[in-house]
């Protein structure tokens, strides 16, 4: 079984990206280290606002496409399309596209929480190199959610919703969290690193 690309990337950046700061970033890290760390904190709590936000253009696009379907004749739209579905039920093109922008929001939840855990455990000990892979993160989730939500206006095909380039980073910026949080975690549980 080969390993994908995205975990030998991440882990080849995370242990290159962490040895560089362990062993050149210690007094830059030591002078700043209390700002340094606050940097992926700031970065995630400014995703979460983003995704409360972007729940909104869910509640919209229910709407939307819950008029769209009624005024094409669809049957029952009311009942697949309200609360408490999460996605609506059929198979219409209103129905397709609704359901994209809903799992454009819903998708983030999948992946968000590792993020932040990983996140805030690998600024401990690496405050650089952690910010910079959550910022990698954000950015891929944005795309990524844009991209899945566009899908909807060219008739509800997901598999469209890499089309921004960036979209793939989401997952780079997520394995680099988690790669330096478990080795964050590792320092501290063997001692090397105290809180």
């Amino acid at each position: 079984m080969a390993i994908p690309r995205p975990v030998l990337v991440c882990a080849g950046a995370a242990s290159l990206g962490g040895f560089v700061e362990l062993s050149y970033g210690s007094s830059f890290v030591s002078s700043h280290g209390s700002n340094l760390m606050a940097v992926t904190p700031a970065i995630l709590i400014g995703t979460g606002f983003w995704t409360l936000a972007h729940g909104f253009k869910v509640g919209r696009a229910r709407t939307k496409y819950a008029e769209l379907a009624k005024k094409d004749g669809e049957k029952d739209v009311d009942e697949r399309f309200s609360y408490p579905n999460l996605y609506a039920q059929g198979t219409s093109k209103h129905v397709r596209a609704f359901n994209c922008v809903q799992r454009s929001h819903q998708q983030i939840f999948e992946t968000f929480t590792t993020a932040v855990v990983g996140g805030m455990a690998g600024a401990v000990t690496f405050p650089i190199c952690t910010s910079i892979s959550t910022l990698i993160y954000a950015v891929g989730r944005y795309y990524l959610s844009k991209g899945y939500a566009e899908c909807a206006e060219q008739g509800g095909d997901a598999g469209k919703r890499y089309t921004y380039p960036l979209a793939k980073f989401m997952w780079y910026g997520f394995l680099g969290n988690v790669t330096f949080g478990m080795a964050s975690c590792a320092f501290i549980i063997s001692g090397k690193k105290t809180l």
